[in-house]
């Protein structure tokens, strides 16, 4: 296996794996923009994803879904380096070489949002969860394509710009991806208000893309839209109840996978 010039880094880390996975979602934290340290044991850009981490693991429970996280080398992206989106790819590559050629969904924050957008062209990957995602304008998408984008962004954000986020889901529908943009009302770049919708929307949009339920309507119109459309990249967010646990076993993995 090709490290990507990460050495003997271990970029792979499970958070669950049942015996004989037939899809995974890997969660990439935030981090800064320079920073070369390496991420300590009290880690708040990564404790803050424990709970995406948690309801996925209950959104998939049953379906045979490996749920991961990414480590990084470093706190920081560090310009032309890319070290959160080599760290993906490395842990994509440590995935696709213990579990086989499984589709995967990535779920990043931020810098992990970016991390994950950057690394979706990796043949692993069939779908990003990009929440509150750092979007340069100069970015390229083109390794979008043919691949399911659901970006999610507060109104309230001042770290990462929801305006940077439209701009780039637009260009990556251009470029070929299927994408459909939500804005979380009343929410900034923590995911501290509003919590519980980030969680359970964040789960349920990522157990769609993998097939193991329907996608809300207007994410599965939006991801059918034409490469030219500007429309549903801004769709508010609505609220996501609890789902009892007893109450649903989720759809087994399409049988094509």
């Amino acid at each position: 296996m090709s490290d990507n010039g990460t050495g003997d880094h271990r970029a792979l880390v499970w958070r669950g794996r049942p015996e004989r996975p037939g899809a995974a979602v890997l969660v990439l934290h935030g981090g800064k923009e320079h920073d070369l340290d390496r991420p300590g044991p009290l880690n708040l850009a990564g404790l803050r994803m424990a709970g995406f981490v948690h309801a996925l693991r209950r959104e998939t429970a049953g379906a045979d879904v490996a749920v991961g996280t990414v480590r990084y080398r470093h706190r920081g992206w560090n310009g032309e380096r890319a070290d959160a989106a080599r760290d993906a790819v490395a842990a994509l590559d440590a995935l696709a070489e213990e579990l086989g050629p499984v589709p995967t969904v990535l779920v990043g924050h931020s810098m992990g949002g970016r991390a994950a957008l950057r690394a979706a062209g990796h043949p692993a990957v069939t779908g990003v969860v990009a929440l509150a995602p750092w979007c340069p304008a100069g970015d390229p998408c083109e390794q979008l394509a043919g691949r399911d984008v659901l970006m999610l962004h507060g109104d309230l954000d001042r770290i990462t710009s929801p305006a940077d986020t439209r701009a780039f889901a637009a260009r990556g529908r251009a470029a070929g991806a299927r994408v459909c943009g939500y804005t979380v009302v009343g929410t900034g770049h923590t995911l501290m208000r509003r919590i519980p919708d980030w969680h359970r929307a964040t789960a349920r949009l990522s157990a769609g893309l993998l097939g193991l339920r329907d996608l809300p309507p207007e994410a599965a119109g939006a991801l059918a839209l034409p490469a030219g459309s500007g429309d549903c990249l801004d769709l508010p967010l609505p609220a996501h109840p609890r789902t009892p646990p007893p109450s649903r076993i989720p759809r087994p993995l399409p049988s094509d996978v």
